[in-house]
């Protein structure tokens, strides 16, 4: 007999009560904390809780992103947007971690306060290191990586890229491009890895970096594998143009590296904006519901290109058609950038009329919130702070500078390289020798780029001046003017203007532009060693200039860290990097790939080494956020009182800041100015009709001043002059404030200042 049939009648009774308390109890607690708050329990279980409580606003909301110009706190609430982006240089200024966390933050409070508190994530483009942040580490773009051959190297890479973006509390990146990119007309040829589906595939170890051993880590991002599928083939290189392969060249070419990215678990997967064979990708159900979620067992979300739901038709704007087309393709989140509102009122008709089945809105939604419970939001969905000081740190920028190294590649050296350590005179000529924004190219600091010192890092002449020895004079000219024969030898640092993906596309001859040309003649003509660095995006035509250099290093984009680039001119490295894409000897034979039968000027996978020949210098001091000597533009502040940011008309002058009047500051954290104070600052400013002065102070807005610069009218807002004042007792590391005090109202704009 069971101990159970032993029981008396009373005693059983007293036990079923105690069981339906204990139940009451519990069905309590539960109604007070729902099971999809519970930590404890499996994401699945937390999931399928919270999508059970959900009611149609809200599982819209969560597949609508929007961008975050564009939106309120109070419409991200209202509405239940589940995610927000920020655009290619569309972030809060000053772009430093912590103006981003107080942006994250604020939309972080609106997303908690709807009625099932559900977290929502912020999108951004980290292509190449947290590079919407100021002084961040900006590492090579993809082609350049891919010149290493070295996934480890990528992958922490992607480790460096998600502790710096986790720090300003953003948790979601549009990286890695996996294309194959199979013509060089193509403005997005510096996105890929490489032209063989072997090397982007390898190279999606970078996901794996980014996302961590667990997405559950305060220093671990979501990655997106893009653009799926073929966007590097279309044909003529155009971008957001027609892929026209067959189904099995598509597969063998363009396939691979988005299996070997859902190997490894990526969280998202963004659709191009190009089409295949007539077909646009954002409504091509074939290949987004068979082949990737399908046959390729796609376990994370799908998601648009910015606005990408006006690709279903081609036309601008989107309809119910375009709307129940791409939901139905397969598509989970949104990028809408503006229209959200008319979005999920469309997608709500068509749900209603049966055009969309509910059952395709609940698998976007687990989908979705799988990623969102895995990254721990519900747990800690406010920005952590605490590795904000890992941004653009010594060690990270250390790694950059081996990806540097890793990935120059050398096409010709008739003796010139490595460049003798014995003292004497070098010529430094070319647009990009000391240009942090042209060494750096697009999707820097803004979408296209910039020109300048738009983030702190090393040019490729500060890296050459760190690297030669004691005794060694080193001039640089930009044009190349001043040259003679007393040189030892000539260095051309030349290449592309930044762009990024249709505004690159080029359809004439890809060659040197014309500033360049004639750069290299004036070189040429001085009778003497010709070493060229070309820093571009992709392979430029340079068969005609090619005969009267005596190298040529292949050095990409490399980022803030040009000392890489010296480390190889010099032999502190050996030089290992190899063409990731064929290297054309004319426009005609584009597009040239490997295999073609097409005889290029350099092949994929060549590359010259030489020995190391000189110990490796130390970095200048990389983890400083400012050196005074540099150009410290005003836009850049740390903090502010009462200033306001306004675009300059003269050209090359950027944003200044204005509106400003007594009393009002600005302040820059961490500049260092060394061991000996500068004599003299120097600031670019702008004045009306009134008059003031900018006090320099160090450490606070009472802090004492090493400079003050009366400011008179200049004729005009824009009307720009240089002003120099003189400087004592500033040296040290400090945070400096320009206080603008005065007896008048608004009275000037300032656009930089650089103390020497």
């Amino acid at each position: 007999m069971s101990a159970m049939r032993r029981l008396t009648t009373a005693a059983v009774v007293a036990a079923l009560c105690a069981t339906v308390s204990t139940l009451v109890v519990q069905g309590d607690a539960r109604a007070a904390d729902p099971l999809y708050k519970d930590p404890s329990q499996p994401v699945e279980v937390r999931m399928n809780d919270l999508l059970g409580r959900m009611s149609l606003t809200e599982k819209l909301g969560q597949m609508t992103q929007a961008e975050r110009k564009f939106i309120s706190t109070a419409g991200m609430r209202d509405l239940r947007i589940g995610s927000v982006m920020a655009g290619g240089g569309e972030g809060p200024a000053p772009q430093s971690p912590q103006v981003w966390a107080d942006l994250y933050d604020s939309f972080q409070r609106a997303a908690l306060e709807t009625p099932l508190g559900i977290p929502m994530m912020f999108g951004i483009d980290a292509v190449h290191g947290a590079s919407h942040v100021r002084g961040a580490t900006i590492f090579p773009h993809n082609v350049g990586l891919g010149a290493t051959r070295d996934p480890g190297l990528v992958e922490r890479i992607g480790r460096v890229t998600a502790t710096e973006v986790a720090a300003t509390g953003i948790d979601w990146t549009y990286s890695p491009c996996v294309c194959v990119a199979r013509d060089d007309h193509w403005g997005r040829v510096y996105e890929s890895f490489g032209e063989t589906p072997e090397n982007p595939s390898a190279m999606t170890s970078l996901i794996t970096g980014l996302q961590g051993p667990s997405l559950n880590s305060s220093t671990s991002i979501l990655a997106t594998a893009k653009h799926y599928v073929g966007d590097g083939g279309t044909t003529g290189g155009d971008d957001q143009g027609n892929t026209a392969v067959s189904e099995a060249e598509l597969r063998a070419v363009h396939l691979p590296p988005f299996r070997a990215a859902v190997q490894r678990n990526v969280a998202s997967v963004m659709v191009s904006y190009s089409s295949w064979n007539g077909a646009k990708m954002h409504g091509h159900r074939y290949l987004l519901m068979d082949v990737l979620k399908g046959e390729l067992g796609f376990q994370g979300f799908v998601t648009t290109d910015w606005d990408g739901i006006e690709k279903v038709d081609g036309q601008f704007g989107f309809t119910p058609e375009d709307v129940r087309t791409a939901v139905n393709a397969g598509i989970d989140s949104f990028m809408i950038t503006e229209q959200y509102a008319n979005f999920i009122g469309l997608l709500r008709a068509e749900v209603d009329a049966g055009r969309v089945p509910m059952s395709r809105i609940d698998d976007a939604n687990r989908r979705i919130l799988r990623k969102k419970f895995e990254l721990g939001l519900f747990e800690r969905p406010f920005a952590d702070r605490g590795t904000s000081s890992t941004v653009g740190s010594r060690e990270h920028r250390a790694i950059a500078r081996e990806a540097v190294q890793k990935s120059q590649v050398v096409l010709k050296n008739s003796g010139a390289l490595p460049l003798p350590q014995a003292p004497g005179k070098l010529f430094v000529a070319g647009k990009s020798a000391d240009n942090i924004g042209l060494q750096s190219g697009g999707w820097t600091m803004t979408w296209q780029g910039g020109d300048g010192p738009i983030t702190p890092g090393t040019t490729v002449l500060q890296g050459i001046r760190n690297t030669v020895a004691p005794g060694t004079t080193v001039t640089y000219n930009r044009n190349g003017d001043g040259i003679d024969a007393s040189y030892r030898a000539a260095i051309a640092v030349i290449g592309e203007k930044p762009y990024a993906e249709y505004e690159g596309d080029r359809e004439d001859d890809l060659r040197l532009d014309a500033e360049d040309r004639a750069v290299l003649a004036r070189l040429k003509a001085a009778g003497l060693p010709v070493v060229t660095v070309i820093l571009s995006g992709r392979p430029l035509d340079i068969t005609a200039e090619l005969p009267d250099l005596s190298a040529l290093i292949a050095g990409w984009l490399p980022g803030t860290e040009g000392q890489g680039v010296a480390d190889v001119l010099f032999g502190a490295v050996r030089p290992t990097g190899t063409l990731p894409v064929s290297w054309a000897r004319n426009v005609g034979q584009q597009p040239i790939n490997a295999g073609d039968g097409k005889s290029a000027l350099f092949p994929y996978g060549f590359g010259l080494t030489y020995a190391p020949v000189i110990p490796l210098p130390d970095p200048p001091q990389p983890d400083s956020r400012w050196n005074a000597r540099d150009t410290i533009r005003a836009e850049y502040f740390t903090g502010q009182q009462g200033t306001q940011l306004e675009q300059c008309t003269d050209a090359g002058c950027g944003k200044a800041v204005g509106y400003v009047s007594p009393g009002d500051h600005i302040d820059f954290d961490s500049v260092d100015f060394g061991g000996t104070s500068p004599n003299a600052v120097t600031l670019r400013i702008a004045s009306g009709a009134s008059s003031g002065n900018v006090e320099f102070r160090l450490d606070s807005p009472t802090g004492p001043v090493v400079a003050t610069a009366p400011v008179s009218p200049t004729g005009g807002w824009e009307s720009w002059v240089d002003l120099t004042v003189p400087v004592a007792g500033a040296t040290g590391k400090h945070r400096l404030y320009l206080m603008f005090t005065g007896p008048g109202g608004d009275f000037v704009n300032v656009n930089w200042v650089r103390f020497a």
